[in-house]
Protein backbone atom coordinates (compact mmCIF):
# COMPACT_ATOMS: atom_id res chain seq x y z
CA UNK A 1 0.00 0.00 0.00
CA UNK A 2 1.70 3.58 -0.84
CA UNK A 3 1.76 5.86 1.83
CA UNK A 4 1.03 9.34 0.87
CA UNK A 5 3.05 11.87 2.94
CA UNK A 6 1.34 14.90 3.83
CA UNK A 7 3.80 18.16 2.77
CA UNK A 8 3.73 22.09 3.48
CA UNK A 9 6.44 23.84 1.87
CA UNK A 10 7.50 27.82 3.66
CA UNK A 11 8.88 30.29 1.15
CA UNK A 12 7.27 30.33 -2.06
CA UNK A 13 10.53 32.20 -4.52
CA UNK A 14 12.15 30.66 -6.94
CA UNK A 15 13.45 27.80 -4.36
CA UNK A 16 10.21 26.93 -2.97
CA UNK A 17 9.14 26.12 -6.73
CA UNK A 18 11.49 24.13 -7.18
CA UNK A 19 10.92 22.01 -4.07
CA UNK A 20 7.24 21.56 -5.24
CA UNK A 21 7.70 20.84 -8.59
CA UNK A 22 9.86 18.12 -7.44
CA UNK A 23 7.24 16.70 -5.05
CA UNK A 24 5.24 16.45 -7.33
CA UNK A 25 7.80 14.89 -10.40
CA UNK A 26 8.26 11.99 -7.81
CA UNK A 27 4.83 10.76 -8.62
CA UNK A 28 5.96 10.83 -12.19
CA UNK A 29 9.15 9.37 -11.93
CA UNK A 30 8.96 6.94 -8.72
CA UNK A 31 6.75 5.00 -9.65
CA UNK A 32 7.62 1.73 -8.02
CA UNK A 33 8.17 3.87 -5.14
CA UNK A 34 5.96 2.76 -1.49
CA UNK A 35 5.55 6.39 -0.78
CA UNK A 36 3.88 9.70 -2.43
CA UNK A 37 3.94 13.46 -1.88
CA UNK A 38 0.55 14.87 -1.01
CA UNK A 39 0.91 18.88 -1.17
CA UNK A 40 -1.22 20.19 1.44
CA UNK A 41 -0.49 23.74 2.00
CA UNK A 42 2.21 25.94 0.59
CA UNK A 43 3.15 29.73 2.63
CA UNK A 44 4.91 32.44 1.77
CA UNK A 45 4.20 36.36 3.29
CA UNK A 46 3.27 37.61 0.29
CA UNK A 47 -0.34 36.66 -0.61
CA UNK A 48 -0.84 36.72 -4.54
CA UNK A 49 2.89 34.55 -4.38
CA UNK A 50 1.23 31.80 -2.46
CA UNK A 51 -1.89 32.51 -3.77
CA UNK A 52 -0.42 31.84 -6.99
CA UNK A 53 2.03 28.95 -6.29
CA UNK A 54 -1.27 26.94 -4.48
CA UNK A 55 -2.65 27.59 -8.19
CA UNK A 56 0.39 26.49 -10.41
CA UNK A 57 1.87 23.72 -8.10
CA UNK A 58 -1.24 22.52 -6.90
CA UNK A 59 -1.27 22.61 -2.98
CA UNK A 60 -4.75 21.76 -1.77
CA UNK A 61 -4.33 25.64 0.56
CA UNK A 62 -2.40 28.53 0.65
CA UNK A 63 -1.72 30.99 3.91
CA UNK A 64 0.42 34.00 4.80
CA UNK A 65 0.90 33.00 7.65
CA UNK A 66 3.97 30.37 8.18
CA UNK A 67 2.73 28.97 11.38
CA UNK A 68 -0.44 27.37 10.00
CA UNK A 69 1.48 25.05 7.86
CA UNK A 70 3.04 23.58 11.13
CA UNK A 71 -0.58 23.58 12.83
CA UNK A 72 -2.37 21.77 9.75
CA UNK A 73 -2.82 18.24 11.35
CA UNK A 74 -2.01 16.75 7.80
CA UNK A 75 1.15 18.07 7.19
CA UNK A 76 3.97 15.32 7.89
CA UNK A 77 6.93 17.26 6.33
CA UNK A 78 7.53 21.35 6.92
CA UNK A 79 9.81 22.35 3.50
CA UNK A 80 11.18 25.42 4.58
CA UNK A 81 12.79 27.41 1.50
CA UNK A 82 12.39 31.23 3.24
CA UNK A 83 15.64 33.34 3.21
CA UNK A 84 18.42 32.04 5.44
CA UNK A 85 17.26 34.20 8.42
CA UNK A 86 14.36 33.05 9.37
CA UNK A 87 15.44 29.37 8.98
CA UNK A 88 16.56 28.88 12.93
CA UNK A 89 13.09 30.02 14.26
CA UNK A 90 11.22 27.72 11.74
CA UNK A 91 12.92 24.89 12.28
CA UNK A 92 12.65 25.08 16.14
CA UNK A 93 8.57 25.88 15.56
CA UNK A 94 8.49 22.53 13.52
CA UNK A 95 10.90 20.24 15.31
CA UNK A 96 8.72 21.36 18.34
CA UNK A 97 5.62 20.82 16.75
CA UNK A 98 6.84 16.72 15.53
CA UNK A 99 6.96 17.35 11.81
CA UNK A 100 9.79 15.84 10.14
CA UNK A 101 11.90 18.86 8.27
CA UNK A 102 13.24 19.50 4.99
CA UNK A 103 15.17 22.77 4.71
CA UNK A 104 17.35 24.36 1.87
CA UNK A 105 20.73 25.23 2.74
CA UNK A 106 22.19 26.62 4.84
CA UNK A 107 20.18 25.66 7.73
CA UNK A 108 21.10 28.84 9.62
CA UNK A 109 22.40 31.83 8.71
CA UNK A 110 25.38 31.26 10.33
CA UNK A 111 27.14 27.87 11.83
CA UNK A 112 26.13 28.63 15.05
CA UNK A 113 22.56 28.87 14.03
CA UNK A 114 22.93 25.44 12.03
CA UNK A 115 24.01 23.82 15.04
CA UNK A 116 21.18 25.52 17.23
CA UNK A 117 18.92 23.87 14.45
CA UNK A 118 20.60 20.28 14.50
CA UNK A 119 20.07 20.56 18.38
CA UNK A 120 16.42 21.01 18.33
CA UNK A 121 15.89 18.56 15.81
CA UNK A 122 17.78 16.09 17.34
CA UNK A 123 15.75 16.33 20.61
CA UNK A 124 12.79 16.57 19.11
CA UNK A 125 13.46 13.06 17.50
CA UNK A 126 12.37 14.13 14.60
CA UNK A 127 13.97 13.14 11.05
CA UNK A 128 15.34 16.18 8.54
CA UNK A 129 17.29 16.65 4.82
CA UNK A 130 18.91 19.04 3.31
CA UNK A 131 19.09 20.47 -0.32
CA UNK A 132 22.28 19.34 -0.83
CA UNK A 133 21.02 18.79 -4.02
CA UNK A 134 24.59 18.61 -6.49
CA UNK A 135 25.08 15.06 -4.63
CA UNK A 136 22.48 13.24 -6.58
CA UNK A 137 23.87 14.09 -9.84
CA UNK A 138 23.95 10.23 -11.72
CA UNK A 139 27.63 10.87 -12.48
CA UNK A 140 28.73 12.26 -9.27
CA UNK A 141 27.12 9.58 -7.29
CA UNK A 142 28.92 7.31 -9.91
CA UNK A 143 32.27 8.72 -9.28
CA UNK A 144 31.37 7.89 -5.20
CA UNK A 145 31.19 4.63 -6.43
CA UNK A 146 34.22 4.34 -8.09
CA UNK A 147 35.79 5.81 -4.68
CA UNK A 148 34.28 3.12 -2.56
CA UNK A 149 35.51 0.54 -4.87
CA UNK A 150 39.03 1.77 -4.20
CA UNK A 151 39.61 2.02 -8.22
CA UNK A 152 41.13 5.04 -7.54
CA UNK A 153 43.39 3.30 -5.66
CA UNK A 154 45.01 5.54 -2.26
CA UNK A 155 43.80 9.47 -2.57
CA UNK A 156 46.32 11.78 -2.93
CA UNK A 157 44.58 15.09 -3.90
CA UNK A 158 41.35 17.06 -4.27
CA UNK A 159 40.99 20.31 -5.88
CA UNK A 160 37.39 21.86 -6.12
CA UNK A 161 35.87 25.37 -7.10
CA UNK A 162 32.59 26.86 -7.62
CA UNK A 163 31.99 29.63 -9.55
CA UNK A 164 29.02 31.28 -9.99
CA UNK A 165 28.40 34.55 -11.95
CA UNK A 166 24.96 35.29 -10.10
CA UNK A 167 26.54 38.65 -8.41
CA UNK A 168 28.99 39.36 -10.89
CA UNK A 169 26.84 43.11 -12.11
CA UNK A 170 28.27 45.38 -9.90
CA UNK A 171 24.48 46.56 -9.86
CA UNK A 172 22.76 43.37 -8.88
CA UNK A 173 20.71 44.76 -5.88
CA UNK A 174 21.65 44.79 -1.79
CA UNK A 175 19.50 42.13 -1.49
CA UNK A 176 19.94 40.05 2.28
CA UNK A 177 22.71 37.82 0.49
CA UNK A 178 25.52 40.47 0.63
CA UNK A 179 24.59 41.26 4.73
CA UNK A 180 26.48 40.19 7.25
CA UNK A 181 24.05 40.95 9.58
CA UNK A 182 21.91 37.90 7.12
CA UNK A 183 25.18 35.71 7.22
CA UNK A 184 28.00 34.87 6.00
CA UNK A 185 28.76 35.39 2.15
CA UNK A 186 29.71 32.94 -0.59
CA UNK A 187 31.25 30.79 2.36
CA UNK A 188 27.50 30.02 3.38
CA UNK A 189 25.82 29.82 -0.64
CA UNK A 190 28.36 28.08 -2.57
CA UNK A 191 30.72 26.86 0.08
CA UNK A 192 27.87 24.96 1.54
CA UNK A 193 27.47 22.39 -1.42
CA UNK A 194 31.50 23.13 -1.70
CA UNK A 195 32.23 21.62 1.62
CA UNK A 196 29.74 19.00 1.90
CA UNK A 197 30.37 17.39 -1.47
CA UNK A 198 33.83 16.90 -0.28
CA UNK A 199 32.81 15.41 2.47
CA UNK A 200 30.92 12.81 0.94
CA UNK A 201 33.80 12.21 -1.78
CA UNK A 202 36.49 12.60 0.06
CA UNK A 203 35.69 12.19 3.90
CA UNK A 204 36.07 14.49 6.96
CA UNK A 205 38.48 17.89 7.38
CA UNK A 206 41.07 18.11 9.65
CA UNK A 207 42.54 21.48 9.22
CA UNK A 208 41.89 24.33 6.92
CA UNK A 209 42.99 27.88 6.22
CA UNK A 210 41.40 29.92 4.21
CA UNK A 211 41.24 33.71 2.72
CA UNK A 212 38.52 36.24 1.51
CA UNK A 213 37.47 39.09 -0.55
CA UNK A 214 34.66 41.19 -1.40
CA UNK A 215 35.41 42.60 -4.75
CA UNK A 216 31.94 44.89 -5.36
CA UNK A 217 31.75 46.23 -2.08
CA UNK A 218 28.64 48.70 -2.67
CA UNK A 219 25.51 48.04 -4.56
CA UNK A 220 21.85 49.65 -5.13
CA UNK A 221 19.66 49.28 -2.26
CA UNK A 222 16.65 47.37 -3.83
CA UNK A 223 13.01 49.09 -4.53
CA UNK A 224 10.07 47.26 -3.74
CA UNK A 225 10.47 43.07 -3.98
CA UNK A 226 12.97 41.27 -5.86
CA UNK A 227 15.84 38.39 -5.41
CA UNK A 228 19.77 38.61 -5.35
CA UNK A 229 18.93 38.30 -9.12
CA UNK A 230 17.25 41.73 -9.67
CA UNK A 231 19.09 44.76 -10.95
CA UNK A 232 19.16 48.49 -10.04
CA UNK A 233 21.07 50.98 -11.81
CA UNK A 234 24.58 54.06 -10.94
CA UNK A 235 21.94 56.31 -10.21
CA UNK A 236 19.71 54.57 -7.57
CA UNK A 237 20.84 55.10 -4.20
CA UNK A 238 23.39 52.76 -2.83
CA UNK A 239 24.44 50.57 0.21
CA UNK A 240 27.28 48.60 1.59
CA UNK A 241 28.34 45.08 1.42
CA UNK A 242 29.40 43.35 4.55
CA UNK A 243 30.42 40.16 3.73
CA UNK A 244 32.57 38.06 1.10
CA UNK A 245 32.12 37.75 -2.02
CA UNK A 246 35.17 35.52 -2.43
CA UNK A 247 36.88 33.12 -0.83
CA UNK A 248 39.72 30.36 -1.18
CA UNK A 249 40.53 27.07 1.34
CA UNK A 250 43.41 24.96 1.57
CA UNK A 251 42.14 21.70 3.10
CA UNK A 252 43.91 18.43 4.78
CA UNK A 253 41.72 15.91 4.71
CA UNK A 254 41.69 13.16 7.82
CA UNK A 255 42.80 10.61 5.46
CA UNK A 256 46.08 12.74 4.37
CA UNK A 257 43.69 13.99 1.27
CA UNK A 258 45.31 17.45 0.57
CA UNK A 259 42.93 19.82 -1.26
CA UNK A 260 41.73 22.91 -2.32
CA UNK A 261 38.55 24.27 -2.30
CA UNK A 262 37.56 28.36 -3.67
CA UNK A 263 34.15 29.86 -4.49
CA UNK A 264 33.53 32.94 -5.61
CA UNK A 265 30.01 34.75 -6.99
CA UNK A 266 31.11 38.05 -8.43
CA UNK A 267 33.73 36.10 -10.90
CA UNK A 268 33.14 36.76 -15.14
CA UNK A 269 33.17 33.86 -17.56
CA UNK A 270 31.88 30.98 -15.62
CA UNK A 271 28.22 30.85 -15.35
CA UNK A 272 28.00 27.94 -12.81
CA UNK A 273 31.59 25.83 -12.90
CA UNK A 274 30.64 23.62 -10.26
CA UNK A 275 33.91 21.39 -10.60
CA UNK A 276 36.01 18.55 -8.46
CA UNK A 277 39.16 16.48 -9.40
CA UNK A 278 40.55 13.80 -7.40
CA UNK A 279 43.56 12.04 -7.66
CA UNK A 280 44.65 8.67 -6.62
CA UNK A 281 47.69 6.28 -6.85
CA UNK A 282 45.94 4.14 -9.80
CA UNK A 283 44.09 6.47 -11.46
CA UNK A 284 41.75 10.08 -11.38
CA UNK A 285 38.36 11.86 -12.22
CA UNK A 286 36.78 15.25 -12.40
CA UNK A 287 33.35 16.52 -12.97
CA UNK A 288 31.86 19.84 -13.66
CA UNK A 289 28.53 20.51 -12.79
CA UNK A 290 28.19 22.47 -16.40
CA UNK A 291 28.60 19.61 -18.09
CA UNK A 292 26.95 17.14 -15.22
CA UNK A 293 25.98 14.19 -17.78
CA UNK A 294 30.06 14.10 -18.14
CA UNK A 295 32.51 12.43 -15.93
CA UNK A 296 36.30 11.93 -16.76
CA UNK A 297 37.87 8.96 -14.99
CA UNK A 298 41.17 7.82 -16.03
CA UNK A 299 42.97 4.71 -14.69
CA UNK A 300 46.64 4.54 -14.44
CA UNK A 301 48.08 2.34 -17.01
CA UNK A 302 51.97 2.54 -17.48
CA UNK A 303 52.19 -0.45 -20.03
CA UNK A 304 49.61 2.02 -21.96
CA UNK A 305 50.45 4.90 -24.17
CA UNK A 306 46.92 6.02 -24.74
CA UNK A 307 46.16 6.25 -20.38
CA UNK A 308 44.59 9.68 -20.03
CA UNK A 309 41.08 11.08 -19.06
CA UNK A 310 38.31 8.79 -21.00
CA UNK A 311 34.73 10.64 -21.32
CA UNK A 312 32.20 8.88 -19.79
CA UNK A 313 28.25 10.09 -20.51
CA UNK A 314 25.34 9.26 -17.86
CA UNK A 315 23.34 6.45 -18.70
CA UNK A 316 20.05 4.25 -16.99
CA UNK A 317 23.74 2.03 -15.73
CA UNK A 318 24.48 4.98 -13.49
CA UNK A 319 22.42 5.62 -10.24
CA UNK A 320 18.76 7.20 -10.84
CA UNK A 321 19.12 7.85 -14.17
CA UNK A 322 16.71 5.49 -15.42
CA UNK A 323 13.70 6.75 -13.44
CA UNK A 324 14.42 9.62 -16.26
CA UNK A 325 15.60 8.30 -19.24
CA UNK A 326 15.98 5.11 -20.99
CA UNK A 327 18.69 5.68 -23.02
CA UNK A 328 22.66 6.65 -22.50
CA UNK A 329 23.04 10.68 -23.49
CA UNK A 330 20.10 11.66 -22.58
CA UNK A 331 20.98 14.22 -19.91
CA UNK A 332 19.59 15.22 -16.72
CA UNK A 333 18.95 18.79 -15.80
CA UNK A 334 18.71 20.74 -11.95
CA UNK A 335 15.37 20.02 -11.52
CA UNK A 336 15.89 16.28 -12.26
CA UNK A 337 18.66 16.72 -9.23
CA UNK A 338 15.73 18.12 -6.95
CA UNK A 339 13.58 15.55 -7.16
CA UNK A 340 15.85 12.85 -6.80
CA UNK A 341 16.22 14.76 -3.55
CA UNK A 342 13.16 15.04 -2.45
CA UNK A 343 12.32 10.83 -3.37
CA UNK A 344 15.24 10.39 -1.05
CA UNK A 345 14.05 12.47 1.98
CA UNK A 346 10.06 10.64 1.48
CA UNK A 347 11.25 7.54 1.30
CA UNK A 348 13.85 8.17 4.81
CA UNK A 349 10.43 9.31 5.82
CA UNK A 350 8.62 6.10 5.19
CA UNK A 351 10.54 4.16 6.75
CA UNK A 352 11.16 6.01 9.78
CA UNK A 353 15.07 6.25 9.05
CA UNK A 354 17.61 8.94 8.78
CA UNK A 355 18.72 9.26 5.65
CA UNK A 356 21.84 11.33 4.64
CA UNK A 357 22.00 14.41 4.38
CA UNK A 358 20.18 15.62 7.19
CA UNK A 359 21.27 18.00 9.86
CA UNK A 360 24.15 16.15 11.24
CA UNK A 361 26.16 16.95 7.67
CA UNK A 362 25.04 20.21 7.94
CA UNK A 363 26.61 20.51 10.87
CA UNK A 364 29.56 19.16 9.39
CA UNK A 365 29.86 21.65 6.83
CA UNK A 366 29.47 23.97 9.83
CA UNK A 367 32.38 22.84 11.43
CA UNK A 368 34.08 23.66 8.58
CA UNK A 369 33.18 27.15 8.13
CA UNK A 370 33.54 27.39 11.54
CA UNK A 371 37.74 26.72 11.36
CA UNK A 372 37.07 29.08 7.90
CA UNK A 373 36.28 32.54 9.55
CA UNK A 374 38.95 31.68 12.41
CA UNK A 375 41.48 31.03 10.13
CA UNK A 376 40.42 34.72 7.97
CA UNK A 377 41.00 36.56 11.28
CA UNK A 378 44.21 34.16 12.92
CA UNK A 379 45.88 33.62 9.24
CA UNK A 380 47.07 30.50 10.14
CA UNK A 381 46.12 26.63 10.14
CA UNK A 382 43.01 26.26 12.41
CA UNK A 383 41.60 22.92 13.09
CA UNK A 384 38.32 21.58 12.62
CA UNK A 385 36.13 21.38 15.98
CA UNK A 386 32.61 20.18 16.53
CA UNK A 387 30.22 23.19 17.46
CA UNK A 388 27.89 20.80 18.26
CA UNK A 389 25.38 21.54 21.28
CA UNK A 390 24.80 19.23 24.06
Amino acid sequence: MTQKIGIGVIGMGWMGGAHSRAYQQVKERFTNADYMPRLIICSDNVESRAREAQERLGFEQYTTDWRKVLEHPEVQVVNITAPNGLHLEMVRAAAEAGKHIMCEKPVGRNPQETALAEHAARQAGVLTFVGYNYRWAPLVQYAKQLLDEGRLGRLTHYRSRFFACYASNPYGVLSWRFQQEHGLGILSDLGSHAIDLAHMLIGPMRKVIGNRETFIRQRPLPQGEGTHFSQGGPDDPMGDVTNEDYTGLLVSFENGVQGTIEMCRVINGPKCEYNFEINGTEGALKWNFEQMNELHVQFRNPQDADDGFIRIVSGPAHPFHHYFNPGPGIGLGYDDLKTIEAAQFLKSVASGQQGEPGFSEALAVANVQTAVVRSWESERWEEVESIRVA
